[in-house]
């Protein structure tokens, strides 16, 4: 058969591979909200996830120059454990068992199933603000951060992820500057990763899918303290202090599973 009579078969095939695509997508979004409201999916899917979070830390060992976990948290608690966007999906896992941890998820819809995987652990999740299409005075920050700063009080530490959804990523926000200043408690930067890894570039935090069977490291910087008569200046230099301790922290656990330290 010549080229002349295979043109036409080949565009007829690449046609019809495009008619299935755009099919397969029209269904999932048809089925993808009613999913998305269905508490028995979302609760399958958050064990699931849960599930494999526990999956990656049983095959992966600590490296050599990663944090005693148990015992750096013992020293700091009970502080602000900041993290950034991105390596968040790891922390639950990582976190010591037994241990009480709130952590601050916004409130949007598509970080529902981060909330009720960090519930999956134990731990409490408080519903913060990013919540789209919502006035400011809607969106619960403020009445998160009383909720954090009640966890502290009582003894708990609590997780705040530093840069703000959608954001600039790895560039500390005001929000967990202002907890630390409300709370007397310290800011505690903490970064953790895989030797085995997927990073989704796409991403705008270049979310990291951590993989099994490799090394697993987590850094716990230096505490933070923000004073409680702080005024704007110095809120902004303790916001820009606690994006250099995070980055930091980044730069160590990334070198210490890729051999580098």
């Amino acid at each position: 058969m010549s080229d002349a009579q295979l043109a036409p078969l080949a565009a007829n095939a690449v046609k019809k591979k495009r008619r299935r695509a755009g099919g397969m997508k029209g269904f999932w979004q048809r089925i993808r909200k009613p999913l998305a409201q269905s508490d028995l999916v979302k609760s399958t899917l958050a064990t699931i996830l849960a599930g494999g979070l526990r999956f990656v830390r049983a095959t992966n060992r600590y490296a050599e120059g990663s944090s005693d976990v148990a015992q750096s948290y013992a020293k700091v608690t009970p502080s602000i454990l900041a993290i950034w966007h991105g390596q968040h999906l790891l922390a639950p896992v990582l976190y010591p068992g037994g241990e009480p941890l709130a952590a601050m998820v916004s409130r949007s819809a598509d970080a529902e199933l981060n909330a009720l995987v960090v519930e999956k652990f134990g731990f409490e999740a408080v519903r913060g603000s990013g919540g789209r299409g919502k006035s400011k005075r809607d969106k619960g920050g403020a009445q998160a951060l009383i909720a954090l700063k009640k966890a502290l009080d009582a003894g708990s530490n609590v997780c705040m992820i530093a840069d703000i959804p959608h954001g600039t990523p790895r560039e500390a926000g005001m929000g967990i500057v202002t907890l630390a200043r409300l709370s007397g408690r310290a800011v505690v930067p903490v970064a953790m990763t895989t030797s085995r890894r997927k990073v989704l570039e796409k991403t705008w935090d270049k979310t990291t899918i951590n993989l099994p069977f490799g090394r697993c490291a987590m850094i716990v910087g230096e505490p933070i303290m923000v004073p409680a008569d702080a005024d704007d200046a110095e809120m902004e230099r303790k916001r820009q202090e606690i994006t250099a301790g995070l980055n930091e922290a980044t730069e160590r656990v990334y070198r210490i599973v890729d051999r580098q330290a």
